[in-house]
């Protein structure tokens, strides 16, 4: 596909307001040094360019950008809204968000706005439209910058106001909305719209952020989520009046639980994703989140930022060694990221962030490790632009979807130690380390070009969703899913008639209870008479009603009950995991789930690097990263082939840690 911009964008947040003038210039001759090519810029600037409520001065943000300009720079120009001006707060305290808690909140933090409040509305609207108006025909202003970081709730009078008219346009009558969210539970009916409160700590609240009604907080995040989702659209159309073309976003935050991204991506230009692993992430999961980015458009995206070495907040902020960024960077690129771009290029003198790793560090000079890696990469860089809005064309497709998000973890029971995202990830690891290239998709995107669809703990399954699984399978597709699916409706009522509900005679068992087995605890199974091994976390008991036992437990009193399920439906086949396997036993069946789907790795070859392919109509671009920190061979596929970065012949050798290459191959169909 046409690429968005014309260059792979590299560079990061900028922030000149916070430094003298003398400094601006040497960092034009460190980026020019470093390659870099873009800033990002007025991310909190509301303050500065809006000192007193109708008052605006743009001085010195006019200065930055005709410096920029003048360097040729991409400039992608943020609205200044993640954070309110101090005045705002003293004359309309109503701006302010009130926490879980019921507690009003003062001036102070960021992400502070309350979404529903008129007054910041207004102003939001306000200074989006002025930028746009003032730096809209700039040719180097190459994106626009909305917010940052949506987050955070509100549970104040104005959300409450506006949760009833959501409701209300939702479900049109009172008496279905006690129907949903099943009312008459502990004698809770409603007779009036004004009657319903918002579901926090004063009202339904059960611990930090559960309710006694699932129903409620589920619908209260689809709310706080659309809320936060309107003031995006309205700072972009307000840009939109004055710049009908220049591409808008917001950086978004991986597997962020609070808004659900596949709606947000509809109204987004280009989806842009801010990435920070701690020093334990699994590289598998870092590559799922890539992986999610790009499919909730189908499209290459941008990294928005990184940090070129250290991040500060989070409990053990480790370096990243030597080649560590430039690997991790290429990752990105490789999974779908069309720039790369880091928080920050100059490093702050306090507050909060002053830690925080920077291109340029507090020495101020680029005689820096970091520094020079960064400039190494930056002239690395400038090669690829060919890489630019290529492709993945994988057949295997993991099913992401907020609803069942929120409601999996929403739900009372059966553990506390069921979470989504690493449900969802166990099933990507296995493909992730047999180089099988994965889309994440939405439950409502089309499902036609894959062969093998993975739908881990689908607990909610919404109207259509059956309709459309079973269409698959019927059509010769490969269905794998898991315990906790087909268990309640959208409103978080359970599907009557025997468990996974509208999944049940498609999988062709019946589930009559689900197990929790606390974390000391564990259950034997076997696996076709020929292979022991363990479960934990869940087990359900299974009935088969048509299908066949893959798998079946051997110890407690459910010994001799099928743990894992096969079933011919149709042209195609759906596999169950009735319980969570140990990595052995777990592998082994995947591989027999991967071969009866007939998927391909991207090469035959086993090994552990990192092996990934982006395509164009006329080429395959391999790339081969090593995260391990033990050296690996490298596949002998790769052996007499040419390295586009180093432009080096690739020999049979032992490849270190963080090593990366790519490998351009022209495409014979």
């Amino acid at each position: 596909m046409k690429p968005v911009f014309n260059r792979i964008l590299f560079g990061g947040d900028y922030n000149p307001n916070q430094w003298p003038q003398d400094i601006w210039q040497e960092d034009m001759r460190m980026f020019k040094q470093a390659s870099i090519n873009s800033a990002t810029i007025n991310v909190f600037s509301w303050a500065q360019i809006q000192p007193s409520e109708n008052q605006y001065d743009f001085d010195e943000l006019d200065q930055i950008i005709e410096m920029l300009s003048q360097e040729k720079m991409d400039i992608v120009l943020a609205t200044a809204t993640g954070a309110l001006p101090a005045w705002m707060f003293k004359k309309y305290p109503e701006v302010g968000r009130t926490d879980y808690q019921g507690r009003q909140h003062k001036f102070g933090q960021r992400h502070n706005a309350c979404p529903n409040s008129l007054v910041y509305q207004k102003y939001a609207a306000a200074i989006a439209g002025k930028l746009a108006e003032r730096y809209g025909h700039n040719p180097y202003v190459t994106c626009w910058h909305i917010n940052n970081e949506y987050q955070g709730d509100c549970y104040c009078e104005n959300c409450e106001k506006a949760f009833r008219v959501w409701l209300k346009d939702k479900y049109q009558t009172i008496d279905a909305l006690n129907k949903a969210w099943n009312m008459s539970f502990w004698g809770h009916t409603v007779y009036e719209w004004d009657e319903i409160v918002l579901p926090n700590a004063l009202s339904e609240g059960i611990g930090n952020d559960k309710t006694a009604f699932a129903g409620i907080s589920i619908d209260y995040r689809r709310f706080s989520s659309d809320s936060l989702l309107e003031n995006f659209k309205m700072e972009r159309d307000a840009i939109r009046q004055f710049d009908p073309d220049t591409p808008v976003t917001t950086n978004l935050m991986g597997t962020f639980k609070g808004l659900d991204y596949f709606k947000w991506a509809k109204e987004m230009d280009i989806v842009s994703w801010d990435n920070y692993p701690a020093y334990n992430t699994p590289w598998s999961l870092v590559s799922m989140t890539h992986d999610l980015m790009r499919g909730l458009k189908q499209q290459p995206f941008m990294l928005m930022e990184q940090t070129p070495s250290q991040q500060n907040w989070q409990p053990y902020n480790s370096l990243k060694k030597p080649g560590q960024m430039r690997a991790q960077s290429y990752q990105t690129i490789a999974h779908g990221a069309d720039t790369i771009q880091f928080f920050q290029l100059r490093r702050s003198i306090g507050a909060c962030e002053k830690f925080h790793g920077a291109v340029i560090e507090h020495v101020g000079h680029e005689k820096t490790r970091v520094f020079r890696e960064t400039a190494d990469l930056g002239k690395e860089l400038t090669q690829l632009s060919e890489i630019m809005g290529t492709e993945h064309n994988g057949r295997t497709a993991i099913i992401f979807d907020w609803d069942n998000y929120w409601a999996l973890e929403y739900t009372s029971g059966p553990t506390i130690d069921l979470t989504y995202v690493d449900q969802v990830h166990q099933y990507y690891r296995y493909f992730y380390e047999h180089n099988i290239p994965v889309d994440m998709l939405s439950v409502t995107d089309d499902l036609t070009d894959y062969d093998l669809v993975v739908a881990p703990v689908l607990y909610m399954v919404k109207e259509g969703v059956k309709e459309k699984l079973t269409a698959f399978v019927e059509n010769g597709g490969t269905l794998v899913t898991t315990y906790m699916s087909g268990i309640v409706d959208q409103s978080d009522n359970v599907h009557l008639g025997g468990y996974p509900g509208p999944l049940r005679k498609l999988a062709g068992i019946w589930v009559e209870e689900i197990d929790a087995l606390a974390p000391e605890q564990s259950n034997q199974v076997k696996i076709k008479e020929h292979i022991s091994g363990s479960s934990s976390l869940v087990s359900d008991l299974i009935h088969l009603e048509g299908a066949e036992a893959l798998a079946v437990y051997t110890s407690n009193f459910y010994a001799g009950m099928p743990a894992v399920t096969k079933h011919l439906y149709g042209a195609g086949t759906v596999f169950y995991f009735g319980t969570q396997l140990d990595a052995a036993s777990f592998d082994h069946l995947m591989t027999e789930v991967k071969e009866a789907a007939e998927i391909q790795p991207i090469i035959a070859e086993k090994t552990a690097l990192e092996v990934t392919r982006r395509q164009s109509e006329s080429h395959d671009y391999y790339f081969v990263i090593n995260f391990d920190p033990e050296t690996q061979p490298l596949p002998a596929y790769f052996v007499g082939k040419i390295d586009i970065l180093s432009g080096a012949t690739l020999k049979e050798e032992q490849v270190p840690q963080y090593t990366t290459y790519i490998i351009k191959e022209e495409r014979h169909t």
